[in-house]
């Protein structure tokens, strides 16, 4: 497992490589570069971001798959890199945690299974993390990428 300093050098240089992509693009935004847990992580606010997020996070989750190349290029190790842009993943985190919350009461009102849209793995996990915490449940994924999704049973 990588030291906090391994982590933080990651996040560094995947900074570094949006902070060259904003200057391309002419636009502004305020990077931050963190460890969160054992994940590096790379946060960027500004205006007019939303391409970069794109419909559904997509373009966001492109993004941090060329960080995440970035830093194996630099580096030489495969990273977990988190990239946000405009707050749109802790947005969506808890969007995600408050679906999981539901479907979960569903499931124990019903006693019946529910399955969930398609999500990306990001998104799979939020859902899981919350269904792990929540008695009488239990949840897995199910299906092939891009049309893999959460279930949700009881337990």
């Amino acid at each position: 497992m990588a030291s906090e300093d391994e982590l933080f050098e990651q996040s560094e240089v995947a900074a570094d490589y949006m902070e060259g992509l904003l200057d391309i693009l002419d636009l502004d935004g305020d990077i931050d570069e963190l460890v969160v847990g054992d994940r590096p992580q790379v946060e960027i606010v500004g205006e007019q971001l939303g391409n970069l997020v794109g419909p559904k996070g997509q373009t966001l989750e492109s993004l941090q798959e060329l960080c995440r190349l970035a830093v194996y290029r630099k580096i030489g190790d495969h990273s977990r890199l988190m990239l946000d842009i405009g707050g749109y993943r802790a947005g969506r985190r808890k969007k995600l945690g408050d679906l999981a919350e539901r479907t979960a009461k569903k499931v124990i009102d019903s006693e019946q299974a529910v399955k969930l849209d398609p999500m990306s793995a990001f998104e799979r996990k939020c859902v899981h993390d919350v269904i792990n915490a929540t008695a009488g449940v239990q949840s897995e994924s199910e299906g092939a990428e891009p049309r893999r999704r959460v279930v949700v049973r009881p337990e």
